[in-house]
């Protein structure tokens, strides 16, 4: 057993336990919480799957890894038949940049019947995957906007187990060549990044490279995590609590159960070092603000009970871009675009985006 003090509303905690695939430690791992008295340490069983090999494990992931992906692939294929305004595409992308051979999910979302004038590249959040926001990126198919999805590592149909990070620094560094070989297949077009939550996170970090800076025209960032929230599931006292009856992320009970009944949106207990790479980017970022220069529109839902709202508006007011906007939502909560007021907020992206792309 190892416990763990209950943090404070600042996040500058650190989880020291690593949970994940390794020969040190060769078992799935589950993590569940017991609170104890206010103020108190908070006490973790840690539970694993007893008798297995590393190779038996390693199997069982890559069997799951292959059924994400079948799922994500077969979803991309039943809309391509479907759609008449929009050509859909996958692709598998494979890099070497941690030492072993890494696929990353990747698709795309391309207008047919009107001409294309800018890439968009799609970052998810925590949990979920690219394909969540295709109803947005058809949105932004109709003003001209490929869009370009990536499924994180460890989400969607991309490699790694169902939602472990283990270095967010590598999906930052994943974002980095898929935008290199976007960039090289899109010569001409501007290239716009929309993030939300985690994936706004990591494309923050991304663009404070001065190379990336030069080769996008703006970020577009839903409930970016900046500040996080003492309800936010990755929080040691909220480790209890699988998502299946879930964080309420929306108002809209239609959506809120399409997101849960997702077999891609991972709804197991947190894995504490994911957990600890959110709240390790987030605290990067957080003393970093200043050295943003890339245009960018944040929005946040004013009743955001996971990433907190305060952190766009430490990002609004400490950037030294020169063109930044935001824009808060009262009641709205944290996923902003499967809200009621989702056409509002889809329309003020557009917008902006329509802007800089005049400019």
């Amino acid at each position: 057993m190892i416990c763990l003090k209950t943090p404070p509303l600042r996040h500058d905690i650190l989880i020291s336990d690593h949970v994940g695939w390794n020969s040190q430690a060769p078992k799935l791992t589950r993590i569940l919480a017991f609170p104890t008295k206010k103020n108190q340490p908070l006490s973790l069983k840690i539970r694993g799957a007893a008798g297995k090999t590393g190779n038996l494990m390693e199997r069982e992931k890559e069997m799951e890894v292959a059924d994400r992906r079948a799922l994500a692939i077969k979803r991309v294929k039943e809309e391509a038949a479907a759609c008449e305004d929009c050509l859909r595409d996958f692709s598998l992308f494979t890099t070497n940049a941690r030492g072993e051979a890494t696929t990353l999910f990747v698709q795309s979302w391309t207008p047919v019947s009107v001409k294309v004038r800018g890439v968009v590249l799609l970052l998810h959040g925590l949990n979920e995957h690219s394909g969540r926001y295709s109803d947005f990126a058809k949105q932004l198919n109709a003003n001209g906007f490929k869009v370009i999805g990536i499924d994180s590592i460890g989400h969607g149909g991309s490699d790694g187990l169902h939602a472990y990070v283990d270095s967010l620094d590598d999906a930052v560094l994943d974002v980095k060549l898929v935008m290199e070989k976007v960039l090289a297949e899109n010569t001409g077009l501007p290239c716009f990044c929309f993030g939300h939550s985690m994936g706004a996170a990591v494309l923050l970090k991304a663009a404070l490279d001065p190379v990336v800076e030069t080769h996008i025209r703006g970020l577009v960032l839903t409930s970016p995590a900046i500040g996080i929230k003492p309800a936010h599931p990755i929080f040691p006292y909220q480790l209890s609590a699988a998502n299946k009856k879930g964080v309420v992320s929306t108002r809209d009970p239609e959506a809120l159960l399409a997101k849960y009944s997702d077999p891609l949106v991972y709804t197991g207990f947190v894995r504490i070092r994911t957990g600890y790479e959110i709240l390790r980017i987030t605290s990067y970022l957080q003393r970093n603000l200043r050295r943003l220069r890339v245009p960018f529109l944040v929005l946040h839902g004013s009743a955001d009970a996971v990433t907190d709202p305060e952190g766009s508006r430490k990002l609004y007011k400490e950037a030294s871009s020169t063109d930044k906007s935001i824009k808060l939502y009262p009641e709205l909560l944290h996923d902003i675009l499967f809200e009621p007021e989702r056409k509002e907020v889809a329309e003020d992206i557009i917008e902006w985006l329509n802007k800089r792309m005049q400019g």
